[in-house]
């Protein structure tokens, strides 16, 4: 049975609603039988996956949100708190801090309860069971590595849930990460490079740790926490890219538009995905999102960064002159719905009001992670897809993230060649559509014009997809770049947003938490006590 059809035999059997396995501040949930039975057993692991579908991680539309905190986006609506954060205006209380920190140590303590009870079981093969704690350690890995990159230095649980637990204070940063890194080195021989059944789909495979512990590695080299400017910490980032590469089992896909479809979807270039279905509460709502709440539109920002088909920005191009939304980088029209276009069946009005969708925030919307294109939607079910009913998985990692990684890795340490070029950045260009040598090409050893061609890179081909909040964050220009007024498509001004560098680099703890338990005082510097 595929990951996604046990999620949704879980949902509609109730089973899964057993599996929030945390504890109440008064009390612990009776299990003394839940992890002796077959299905509740595999019930609990369940229950860890199913923590990221949480609208404060990577559920509902929370990716697209994110991309509102960043130049790409504007959420009109301050959904759980995003466009406070861009505006500068962000309090301790706010619904996006306290959430994302209960939702991660839900998925904790899942993860947490699975491993320390699983053993007891009798039915399950010691195979199966070795397996189902590896995919557990790589969830709460996973758990830990988005806490850490919020909020710093968070409290390190790693058994099942005790009273105690509730006072614990912040474990320092470097003490989590040395914690992440230990269990992926352990659990990346146990896990498979491939799974043979395609049910399988969705388990984290030997590749994703090694992406994850990439990922991780890549941030705590970056200017955010590498103050020192270490190459030690560039070429562990460097390594663990390298170790994906050197699997030989991914690739790009080949079509940019249709990675971002059911049908690509666990293919050559996914890594990990979170798995969605077309059931209720079993989706995503990026469909809804896009057409009708327009709440992470793109802004004129993100349209003006776009490079031309030449690879130069638009007043270095041969193309300067071409008309509006001409001639760019292919990604453009890839990704993004603008005025003029056309999108499920209607040409795209400058005031965003169609019938079918609407744009009117800023008169553009993304297309990626959609089913929704330039086509009429078949039928009224089609043309209405709700909240949390979306059914394409989003990828945590894929592989031109890896490349990135590896190229950004090597060019701080001095040592992206043109051979690193033509195996990642070229690659990635070449799969966007490009085929200007200008745009191709090793542009030369400048350090300086690497980095901009890198920092480019991982902008447009992942916008819409919720990384650039952290990558301006770890390359520490999160106070340039966010201080602006951000405008509609025809240039008209929206609102202007600021950043405190001595506060908003990094999330408080939220005065829920800290009202629970005072001993996670003091937090984040500029937050207060």
């Amino acid at each position: 049975m595929s990951m996604k059809l046990f999620l949704s035999l879980l949902v509609a059997t109730g089973l899964l609603t057993s599996c929030d396995l945390t504890v109440d501040p008064t009390d612990k949930y009776d299990q003394e039988t839940f992890w002796l039975g077959e299905k509740t057993a595999r019930a609990g692991l369940t229950g860890c996956y199913a923590a990221m579908t949480d609208q404060y991680l990577f559920g509902n539309a929370s990716v697209l949100w994110e991309e509102s905190a960043t130049p790409n986006a504007y959420n009109y609506d301050n959904r759980l708190g995003w466009n406070s954060i861009a505006l500068g205006t962000q309090t301790a209380d706010m619904a996006i801090f306290n959430g994302r920190w209960v939702a991660a140590y839900r998925g904790i303590g899942r993860c947490n309860e699975l491993l320390d009870n699983i053993d007891r079981n009798t039915i399950l093969s010691r195979t199966e069971i070795a397996q189902m704690k590896a995919e557990a350690r790589f969830l709460r890995a996973l758990f830990y590595q988005i806490l850490v990159t919020y909020y710093k230095d968070v409290p390190l649980i790693t058994t099942e849930a005790q009273l105690d637990q509730r006072d614990l204070p912040r474990t320092p940063h470097e003490e989590v990460v040395d914690f992440i890194i230990r269990e992926l080195d352990e659990i990346a021989p146990l896990l498979p490079t491939r799974y043979t059944n395609r049910a399988d789909a969705g388990r984290p495979t030997r590749g994703a740790v090694l992406g994850l512990k990439a990922r991780l590695l890549l941030f705590e080299a970056s200017p955010l926490i590498n103050t020192s400017t270490s190459t030690d910490r560039w070429r562990s980032a460097a390594n663990a890219a390298k170790a994906v590469m050197d699997l030989g089992i991914y690739s790009l896909h080949s079509n940019y538009r249709n990675l971002f479809l059911v049908a690509a979807e666990n293919g050559s270039e996914s890594i990990f995905d979170v798995q969605y279905i077309d059931e209720p509460n079993m989706g995503s709502s990026f469909d809804i999102t896009l057409r009708q709440f327009n709440n992470a539109a793109p802004l004129k920002n993100l349209i003006d960064s776009y490079w031309m088909l030449d690879g130069k920005p638009r007043d270095e191009s041969v193309y300067s002159g071409s008309a509006a939304y001409e001639n760019m980088d292919p990604r453009f029209k890839l990704t993004v719905v603008y005025p003029g276009s056309t999108f499920m069946g209607e040409v795209v009005r400058p005031d965003g009001n169609n019938s079918k969708f609407k744009t009117p925030q800023t008169g553009f919307t993304f297309k990626k992670y959609s089913i929704y294109d330039a086509g009429a939607p078949a039928t009224v079910e089609e043309a209405q897809i709700g909240e949390n009913r979306s059914e394409i998985n989003y990828m945590v990692l894929r592989y031109a993230d890896i490349l990135l990684m590896y190229a950004e890795a090597k060019n701080e340490l001095g040592e992206l060649t043109s051979d690193i070029w033509n195996t990642t950045v070229r690659e990635v260009r070449r799969r966007a559509g490009f085929s200007a040598a200008s745009a191709l090409d090793y542009p030369g050893n400048d350090p300086d014009i690497l980095r901009e061609h890198i920092r480019y890179e991982r902008r447009i081909e992942f916008a819409g997809e919720g990384h650039y909040y952290n990558d301006i964050r770890r390359w520490k220009i999160a106070e340039t770049v966010l201080p602006e007024t951000i405008k509609k498509h025809d240039g008209t001004n929206i609102i202007t947003r600021t950043f405190d560098a001595n506060r908003d680099y990094w999330w408080p703890v939220s005065s829920t938490q800290l009202e629970l338990n005072p001993n996670l005082r003091p937090n984040n510097p500029g937050w207060g006590n």
